[in-house]
């Protein structure tokens, strides 16, 4: 049975009995007028899907039923039933928007398709609706979890800010949360239908920034077989996130200011103008004012960006939010993982509250997952965390080494920096011998020497 109401609004009866009786073998519940307005009588009085409207009747037209069915509920779907002799009335109803028409005599076959053409475009948009919904209700600032008044102050500032056209810039540590604060401020703001367009920038070569963020034209560099729109065009209208722009080449900042001050971008390779409509949120961890007196950041780029300026604290700073993100993790991944709600012991509590998050909020939501999936009872416990976490206060309390030798002193700061570096790369030996200036093996090494376990 499907669960559709089709609307016959039709003069004659014999085409309104004909597509009755089809229409409702193939399980459709069906309406019938004799006029267009019986038709919107019909309409005002019932739930309707989808109209079958005849073109041409002694009361109204076809064209005058539509526009009043689009006044009453611009969701039904509008068909028109026209004589070959009138096609181009029927093609005018569609810019005025109907679905499609069908010539008389209605073939039934062609009738079938169209309607389950209607019919997927109607699940299909109440998807994309459903999708915005979670959405919107995934980024509204006044469901973002926080309880610290650090965050809340932060959070406050943004609301006022959503529904301006001013440019953002958002500081804070790696993980704290910059890009959920980014979408949080565009999905309550005026754009919210809009494109939000991100951009990661250290993510792209530094060869195809500039042609990914502001387009380029066919034959403008070796490989451009065509042209491209880069990301500020198809943000238009809408927001765009640029994540990282401390690490913007100074060659990009001079454009990205351009865009900021006229409104317009250029592709590489064009010498036209295009105006854009875009509003900036820009993000970053380092800190721009010291890159400006280093000369790698332009002095007038910083005061364009930073009109609006939100610092995220890091976790460490704001502990009241701990225990509500770790609620919020446990019941995402409990459900992710067709389990129930899971709790969490005392003591698992005091290690989390105690732990400093070098890697912030991402860090306690793998931290959580992970304990989710490896825990087997309804309770997570210390054995479920991570080493990184359970060897937190043993490791980290290592007592400032003021007493002994020269080389005593020099191996307590090391093993410090060693310990500092796991954590900040969630144990990730790789990525922390990068941050010390050591090879993956002569990490090992000295992990080896001062006894420091592997971090999981």
């Amino acid at each position: 049975m499907k669960d559709y109401s089709i609307l016959i609004v039709d003069d004659e009866e014999a085409q309104r009995n004909i597509l009755k009786g089809y229409l409702e073998k193939k399980g459709y519940k069906i309406y019938s007028a004799s006029s267009g307005t019986e038709g919107i009588e019909l309409i005002q009085k019932n739930m309707i899907d989808i109209v079958l409207s005849d073109y041409k009747m002694p009361d109204k037209t076809g064209l005058e039923v539509l526009e009043q069915v689009k006044k009453i509920n611009p969701e039904i779907s509008f068909v028109i039933l026209t004589a070959y002799g009138t096609i181009e009335n029927a093609v005018k109803a569609m810019r005025l928007g109907a679905f499609d028409y069908i010539s008389k005599p209605v073939d039934l076959d062609e009738l079938d398709l169209l309607l389950e053409k209607i019919i997927e475009n109607k699940n299909l948009k109440s998807e994309i609706k459903f999708l915005k919904n979670q959405l919107q209700e995934k980024f509204k600032i006044d469901s973002f979890i926080s309880h610290s008044p650090q965050m809340e102050e932060v959070l406050s500032v943004a609301s006022r800010a959503a529904d301006s056209k001013a440019t953002v810039l958002i500081t804070g540590e790696s993980g704290t949360g910059k890009e959920v604060l980014a979408k949080s401020i565009h999905y309550v703001s005026p754009r919210k239908d809009k494109p939000f367009i991100a951009v990661n920038i250290p993510a792209l070569p530094e060869t195809l920034l500039e042609s990914e963020l502001f387009g380029h034209e066919k034959g403008a560099f070796t490989g451009a077989d065509k042209s491209k729109k880069g990301r500020f065009e198809l943000a238009d209208t809408g927001t765009i996130f640029l994540d990282e722009i401390g690490d913007i080449p100074l060659n990009l900042q001079v454009k990205l200011l351009r865009v900021l001050q006229e409104h317009q971008i250029e592709r590489l390779g064009s010498i036209e103008n295009i105006n854009i409509d875009v509003r900036i949120i820009a993000a970053t961890h380092q800190n721009l004012e010291q890159k400006i007196k280093d000369g790698t950041f332009r002095e007038d780029l910083y005061y364009r960006l930073n009109i609006i300026s939100l610092h995220i604290p890091p976790l460490r700073e704001r502990k009241e939010d701990i225990i509500p993100l770790v609620d919020y993790f446990v019941e995402k991944y409990s459900t992710e993982n067709g389990k129930e709600k899971l709790t969490l012991s005392k003591e698992a509590v005091d290690l989390l509250l105690k732990y400093n998050f070098p890697g912030n909020v991402r860090e306690l939501e793998n931290i959580i997952e992970r304990a989710v999936v490896l825990c087997r009872s309804k309770a997570i416990t210390v054995n479920d965390l991570p080493n990184v976490v359970k060897g937190f206060k043993a490791e980290k309390e290592i007592p400032a080494q003021d007493e002994g030798t020269l080389i005593d002193q020099v191996e307590a700061l090391e093993k410090k920096l060693i310990f500092d570096a796991l954590s900040k790369s969630n144990g990730n030996q790789s990525l922390a011998g990068r941050i010390l200036g050591l090879t993956e093996r002569n990490l090992r090494y000295k992990m080896q020497k001062y006894d420091i376990k592997k971090f999981n």
